[in-house]
C-alpha cells in the first residue's frame, strides 16, 4: 500500500471549479465514507479550503485508487471524471510525503507561507479521525507534517514574507478607498475563523466600526465582544439586516462557508439605494468559496469586487526569496528523514521474526538435547542453554543491525526481502509477529508503522505519477 494524494487549487483549476468541488464541512462526513467505500482506498481525509480540495488516502494500488478518488470528486463537483482530469494533479508515495509537507508548511499556498494551513490540516484530520477513516498510517504523516509546517515557520519566518488572503483582499480595498481603511466602517458577513482573520486585520488596519452579520447570532456576538475588547466600535446583527447595513459600509467582507449565494445583485442594490457611488465607492471582498456574493455585483455603479479570482491573478507565479528556498530545504530534509525511517521500521518485523525463529531452534535442539542426555546435571545444561543462546545471538547481531541501518537506504527493502529469502521467512510469518506484537501492546512506535498494513505505506521514494498535470 502507498499514500496517493489527488487533487485540485488554485494553480490548476479555475475558481468556478473549485467551488464546484469543495467539501462543506456538512458533507464532509458522506464524502469520507463513500472514499472509504472504494474498493482500493484503507484509509482516507479530505482537505478542503478556499485554494484547494485534496484527497490523501492508503491505496491499495495506484491505477485503482486514482480512479476510485477521481470518480468521488466528479460527482462531488456535478461533472464527469474526465472534465475534471485537466485540473487535477496527482502525487504518489514519497511525492505524496513531500506534497503534504510543503502543503503544511505554506509553499503550496495562494499567498506563500500563510500560516492558516496548520489550522486547516489538523482540522481536516479531525473530522477523517472523528468519521473514523484514518489509521496509524495517515495518522504518522499527518502529525509528522504538522511538525514539519511548524518548524518550517519557526525557522524561517516564512508566514512575514507572504500575509494571509484576507490582507491580500484588504490591500485591494485601500487602494479604492481614499484615505485607506483608517476611520471606515466595515461589514463582515460570516463569523468562522476566516470572519475572525478578517476582522483582526481590520481592526490593525485602524477600521473605525465593525458590524458582524452570522446567521448563528451567538457567534456573530462573540465575534463583536471579542473586537470591542480590543478596543474597536463593533456590533452583530443577522442576515436578514444586511440591507441597512450595506448602505453604511465602505468595505464588505463574504466569508460564509455557505453553499449558495448570500449577498445577491438586488440586495446590494438595495442596500445602495440613493448613495453616491463615485464619492462613496463599496468594495465588496468575496473570500468564499463557493461564492458568498452574486457575480452579477461586479456590474454595479460604485461597487468593487474583490474575489478569490482576481486574488488567484495578482498572485500567480510569485517569487518566495531566501525564506522560501530555506524552507524548501527544511522539507526535503524532513521527507529523506520520514522515509527513511519508514524503510527502516519496515524492516523491523522480519528481524523480530528472523530471531523468533532463531530462539524455536535453539529450544528445539535443547530439548533434543534432553532426550539424548537424560541424566545430564540441570547446572551443566543451564551452561550449555547459555552458550548456545549466546552463540546464536553474536551470530545474528551483525547482520541484524546492518540490516536495519541499510533499511533507511532508497532500496532499503531490498535488504529485507534479502534477509527474509535467506532464512525461509515467509511475509506471512513477519506479519503474524508483528500483528502479534501489536495485539499484546508490546510494539514501539517504529514497530507499530511497520506493522502488516502500513509496512508498505510509504514505498521507496519512486514515485509513479507526480507534478500538477495528469
Amino acid at each position: 500500500m502507498s499514500v496517493l494524494v489527488v487533487g485540485l487549487s488554485h494553480r490548476t483549476a479555475p475558481v468556478r471549479t473549485l467551488e464546484r468541488t469543495a467539501i462543506a464541512p456538512t458533507e464532509l462526513d458522506k464524502v469520507l465514507h463513500e472514499l472509504l467505500r472504494c474498493d482500493n482506498v484503507a484509509e482516507v481525509m479530505a482537505l478542503s479550503t478556499c485554494n484547494r480540495v485534496e484527497v490523501y488516502a492508503l491505496v491499495e494500488t495506484f491505477h485503482g485508487g486514482l480512479t476510485d478518488i477521481s470518480d468521488v470528486l466528479a460527482r462531488q463537483a456535478g461533472t464527469d471524471a474526465g472534465e475534471l482530469y485537466e485540473h487535477l494533479y496527482v502525487h504518489y508515495a514519497a511525492g505524496a510525503v513531500e506534497h503534504l509537507f510543503s502543503v503544511a508548511a505554506g509553499l503550496d499556498s495562494m499567498v506563500v507561507g500563510e500560516a492558516q494551513i496548520l489550522g486547516q490540516l489538523r482540522t481536516a484530520y479531525g473530522a477523517a479521525d472523528n468519521a473514523g477513516t484514518v489509521g496509524r498510517t495517515l495518522h504518522e504523516l499527518v502529525q509528522q507534517a504538522l511538525r514539519v509546517g511548524k518548524r518550517v515557520h519557526a525557522e524561517t519566518d516564512i508566514d512575514q514574507f507572504g500575509a494571509s488572503v484576507v490582507t491580500e483582499a484588504l490591500d485591494d480595498a485601500r487602494e479604492v478607498l481614499p484615505g485607506g481603511l483608517a476611520g471606515r466602517r466595515a461589514l463582515v458577513v460570516g463569523a468562522g475563523s476566516m470572519g475572525g482573520l478578517a476582522a483582526a486585520h481590520l481592526r490593525r488596519a485602524g477600521i473605525g466600526e465593525v458590524v458582524v452579520a452570522n446567521r448563528t447570532p451567538d457567534n456573530g456576538a462573540r465575534l463583536a465582544a471579542s473586537l470591542r475588547a480590543e478596543g474597536v466600535s463593533a456590533s452583530s446583527v443577522g442576515l436578514d439586516a444586511l440591507a441597512g447595513h450595506i448602505a453604511a459600509a465602505d468595505v464588505l467582507i463574504a466569508c460564509t462557508g455557505a453553499t449558495d449565494v448570500v449577498i445577491s445583485a438586488d440586495l446590494l442594490a438595495e442596500g445602495l439605494a440613493g448613495r453616491d457611488a463615485a464619492a462613496a465607492p463599496l468594495v465588496v471582498c468575496d473570500l468564499g468559496l463557493p461564492k458568498d456574493v452574486d457575480p452579477a455585483a461586479e456590474d454595479l455603479p460604485g461597487v468593487r469586487v474583490v474575489d478569490l479570482a482576481t486574488l488567484q491573478r495578482r498572485l500567480s507565479g510569485t517569487a518566495g526569496g531566501a525564506r522560501v528556498q530555506l524552507a524548501g530545504r527544511i522539507i526535503a530534509e524532513e521527507v529523506r528523514g520520514y522515509l527513511a525511517r519508514q524503510r527502516s521500521a519496515e524492516v523491523t518485523p522480519t528481524v523480530t521474526a528472523l530471531r523468533r525463529r532463531a530462539a524455536e531452534v535453539v529450544d528445539a535442539e535443547l530439548l533434543r538435547l534432553d532426550s539424548r542426555l537424560p541424566h545430564l546435571e540441570p547446572a551443566v545444561r543451564g551452561e550449555v542453554a547459555k552458550t548456545v543462546r549466546r552463540v546464536v545471538d553474536k551470530l545474528l547481531h551483525t547482520p541484524t543491525v546492518r540490516v536495519k541501518q541499510l533499511a533507511a537506504t532508497p532500496a532499503g527493502s531490498d535488504y529485507a526481502e534479502a534477509l527474509r529469502e535467506l532464512f525461509g521467512l515467509t511475509p506471512q510469518t513477519t506479519a503474524a509477529v508483528s500483528d502479534l506484537k501489536t495485539a499484546a501492546g508490546l510494539t514501539t512506535a517504529a514497530e507499530v508503522v511497520a506493522a502488516a498494513d502500513a509496512s508498505q505505506a510509504i514505498d521507496t521514494g519512486q514515485s509513479t505519477m507526480d507534478g500538477e498535470n495528469r
